[in-house]
Parts: C-alpha cells; sequence; structure tokens
C-alpha cells in the first residue's frame, strides 16, 4: 500500500497543474463547508450570549406585530399593558411579574451624540426581582436605588468606551438623556450581552415621566414559582391573556416563551441554513469529483503505454486498480488539507469577529470532529471518483496498451 501511495505521488507531481486545476472544485467545497459550519457554530454560542436572564424560571410575555427597528414589542397594534402585567402576577403559578418598558432616545456626552436603549427599573420590592432576573452587577459605583430620580446605570460598553462616545463614561459624570442632565452612578459588570452591555437603565417613573409614555409596556417578565409549574404558569398566562384581549385559540395577539424556547427557534433556523449552505457547498465537491473522473480518464490514456510494460512485467490488475485507485484518492485529500485550512482560518477569524463585534468572551476553538470528517470525506470522495478510471486502467490488455 505504501508504494502505491509512493507511485500516487510521483504521478500527481509530474501533472502539477492539471493535479491543482483538478483539486480546485473539492478545495472550495470542502473550504466553504468548514468554513460556514464554524461559522455557524460560532454564531449559534454568540447569539446564546445575548440572553441576559439567569433564571430558567422566567417567562417572557410579548404582544405580537411587526417591531421594526425599534425595541421588541414595539410599533404593535394592541400593547400590553400595567394592568395586564398586575394580573398575570395574580395567577396561582406566577410569583411575580415585572413590566419593563424600553425606549429609543438620544444620549450626549463628550460633544457626541449617539441613539440607543433605555429600560425601566422598577421600584420597591419588585427592584431587587427585576436584579435577580437580569442578574446584574456592578463594575463601578453601583444600581439605582428608590428615590434616583436625575441618575442612571450604564452598560459595561459605555466604560470600555464601545458606543461611540470617543470617551469611557465614569460613574461621576454627567451625561444628557432627551436633553435632560443625568448623573452615572453605576456601570454594570460586562455580561457579553450586545443588549445589556449598551443598555441605559432609569428607574421606571423617571423614564416615563421623560419619554411621556402611557400605561403600554414592551415586555413583561414573569417568574414561575418553581420549575415543576413553568408549563402550568405559561398556559394560565395565554388562557388569561385571551380573555383580556378577546381572541380565539390559534389567534393570539402575544407570545409567552421561555429563554429556551427562544433559543431553541434560532438555532433550529441557524441550522437550516447551514444545511441549506451545505448543499450549495456540496455541488462544488460533486463538481470536483467530476473533475477528478475526468483526469484520471485522462491519465489512463496517456498511460497506456506504461500499464502495458506494467503487465508485461508480471504486474496484476489489481495492482493496476489500486495505482489508479490511489491516486484520486490522494488528489482529493490533498484538496481536503488545503481546504480544510482556509475554511479554518475563515471560520476561526469570522467567529473571533462576530463575538468581538457582540462584546463576547466566548473562546474560539476549532471543531476536530468536523476537521476529521472533512478530511475522511474528501479522501472518500476523490476514492469513488477514481474507481470507474482504475477498473478501465486494470482491464486493458497489456498487448494493445504497449502498441497504444
Amino acid at each position: 500500500m505504501l508504494e502505491f501511495f509512493r507511485l500516487a505521488i510521483i504521478n500527481i507531481k509530474e501533472k502539477r497543474t492539471r493535479s491543482w486545476l483538478t483539486l480546485l472544485g473539492i478545495f472550495i467545497g470542502i473550504a466553504s463547508v468548514v468554513a460556514l459550519i464554524g461559522l455557524g457554530d460560532g454564531l449559534k454560542l454568540a447569539i446564546s450570549s445575548q440572553f441576559g436572564i439567569s433564571s430558567t424560571e422566567v417567562l417572557t410575555v410579548q404582544a405580537g406585530g411587526i417591531t421594526g427597528a425599534g425595541p421588541p414589542g414595539s410599533a404593535v397594534s394592541n400593547p400590553l399593558t400595567l394592568e395586564d402585567s398586575d394580573a398575570i402576577e395574580k395567577l396561582d403559578t406566577v410569583e411575580y411579574s415585572i413590566p419593563r418598558v424600553l425606549k429609543t432616545g438620544k444620549l450626549e456626552f463628550n460633544d457626541r451624540l449617539i441613539f440607543g436603549f433605555a429600560m425601566t427599573i422598577p421600584d420597591g420590592e419588585k427592584r431587587d426581582y427585576a436584579y435577580e432576573i437580569l442578574d446584574i452587577g456592578t463594575e463601578q459605583g453601583r444600581l439605582l436605588k428608590d428615590g434616583d430620580t436625575k441618575k442612571v446605570v450604564l452598560g459595561y460598553n459605555f466604560f470600555a468606551d464601545k458606543v461611540g462616545l470617543d470617551r469611557p463614561v465614569n460613574v461621576g459624570d454627567r451625561i444628557l438623556i432627551q436633553d435632560e442632565e443625568f448623573e452615572v452612578v453605576g456601570i454594570t459588570e460586562k455580561k457579553g450581552s450586545f443588549i445589556f452591555d449598551n443598555i441605559v437603565h432609569m428607574n421606571e417613573e423617571v423614564m416615563l415621566d421623560l419619554f411621556d409614555h402611557d400605561d403600554s409596556v414592551n415586555i413583561i417578565a414573569v417568574k414561575a414559582k418553581n420549575k415543576d409549574v413553568l408549563d402550568k404558569a405559561k398556559e394560565d398566562i395565554e388562557e388569561l391573556l385571551r380573555k383580556r384581549r378577546d381572541v380565539k385559540v390559534g389567534e393570539e395577539d402575544f407570545n409567552v416563551q421561555t429563554p429556551e424556547s427562544i433559543l431553541d427557534t434560532v438555532n433550529t433556523v441557524l441550522s437550516g441554513v447551514q444545511i441549506f449552505v451545505g448543499m450549495i457547498a456540496a455541488i462544488s465537491i460533486i463538481v470536483g469529483a467530476l473533475g477528478i473522473v475526468n483526469t484520471m480518464l485522462t491519465s489512463v490514456l496517456e498511460r497506456k503505454n506504461q500499464i502495458g510494460v506494467m503487465k508485461a512485467i508480471g504486474a496484476k490488475n489489481s495492482d493496476i486498480f489500486f495505482i489508479f485507485f490511489f491516486e484520486s484518492g490522494l488528489m482529493g485529500l490533498i484538496g481536503g488539507v488545503v481546504g480544510v485550512a482556509f475554511g479554518s482560518l475563515i471560520s476561526y477569524f469570522g467567529t473571533k469577529g462576530i463575538h468581538d463585534f457582540v462584546g463576547t468572551d466566548i473562546g474560539v476553538s476549532l471543531n476536530l470532529f468536523l476537521i476529521f470528517g472533512a478530511l475522511l470525506g474528501s479522501f472518500m470522495v476523490g476514492s469513488i471518483a477514481g474507481i470507474i478510471p482504475a477498473m478501465r486502467a486494470a482491464k486493458e490488455n497489456p498487448v494493445e496498451a504497449i502498441r497504444g
């Protein structure tokens, strides 16, 4: 077998230009598969890190509709209200319900103007519940407390100078929000979430007055009494809101979800995209396999005299078959090695770029199982593509081959 591989390497080197052109299809296909699957896995991890809710007993209630580029639950025809939140909290399966309002506004600091999201923090005992759900800590200063009227807490990226203000914001600095001055009393710890690391926290009454807001809410965070009643709490909330919003089963203009169910939906979509793109990349691999078949058939015709000589001095049909079989398999493997190298580089730096953009601290790693599978697959594609040419070479009549 080692001798067959040695001969295959010699023959590939003799036709170097033709060999590389033949390997181009395999190279592009394998590189595409490795890069796209790797990027898809990295994107899944980046998205999963954006769910800044630590509790598994939390349900998210949101009105249905088109949100456009605004905050979740905005621009809907029938928004949720504070009364909906109060009604949900009275359910037997619910421990507490926290309405959350998100607003898009302008923020000025260091003679720079940016636009972003502000989020309400409730007063009283619900404040502690909100901090528990969001799992918020401080990098600098403190969190908001009852009675803070002209004070705000900012996400970590304001401190890290990643929001476009050309200068870090620290505790004690003063900023303008909607043309009104506020003191920064705290910077939250980095959560690795594009949303929570860029958001402004404001006390509920202060923010509602600032934005002249009505009683509608964007999201209602609901904590079930325990994990065992999570599904029952979801059913109770859905039944309650159907009655309050006068809609039938199957016609709901709202949704009730857990962070896990939202993440599962996103992952399902991303997996579907990966499969679709993988099928497109497979076409390139098929084209590459056909190129190997064509090259090997041409090689058989060019080396008929060589085949005849080898048979005349005692080479068996199986020997001739394996010479061409291993040659085509080696061509596929070489294309796979180069494709895996390029695909892994694209996947690594692409995933690193995604994580840097969203601010996650997830380490970038290579999928060794994917790499091994790609290499094995490229060798098998090349080997299978070489079966017909190898069989044709093995069946050559030695006398006619030498004459040819």
